[in-house]
């Protein structure tokens, strides 16, 4: 069974598996037990599944493993802890950004790769960097003022 090595939130693991075309999002999550990312549409459309690799926002739903490499990946479990949250992941809380949680992984990862980018996002600069994060739920209102809070941390 080939071996992949990947450096998942500072960490370097080995993942075991048959298919070297399986989805990152699978073995971040079936092999790895990481639930940050999520799974939603598998097309690379809605945003669930985003992750950081070398700090660029990637879907992982349509990311061979064999395609990772040595990038360095970072999941919503690698921003922050419990104990010390990312600034984005606090702000969420703080304007009870979420609802039924589904999408908040993505559109905090998005997030921070924007803020990483453009520190000083204005509104408009966030509602585009979301466009293409789906959410059902009707908190895009707080998800924006989340970002914005995050902004001027």
């Amino acid at each position: 069974m080939p071996s992949f090595p990947l450096h998942v939130n500072g960490q370097t693991v080995r993942i075991h598996a048959d298919d070297p075309d399986m989805p990152l999002l699978y073995a971040l999550r079936d092999i790895l037990n990481l639930k940050g990312p999520r799974f939603g549409c598998g097309l690379a459309q809605c945003g669930a599944c985003t992750v950081h690799i070398d700090d660029q926002p990637v879907r992982s739903c349509v990311m061979p493993l064999s395609s990772v490499g040595a990038g360095k990946i970072v999941t919503l479990e690698g921003l922050g802890t419990p104990e010390q949250p990312h600034p984005l992941q606090q702000a969420f809380i703080d304007e009870q950004a979420v609802q039924c949680g589904y999408c908040i992984n993505g559109m905090i990862m998005q997030s921070a790769a924007l803020l990483r980018q453009k520190p000083d996002a204005s509104t408009e600069d966030i509602k585009q960097a979301l466009a293409n994060n789906l959410c059902r739920c009707g908190t895009h209102l707080r998800i924006i003022r989340a970002v914005r809070r995050a902004a001027h941390a």
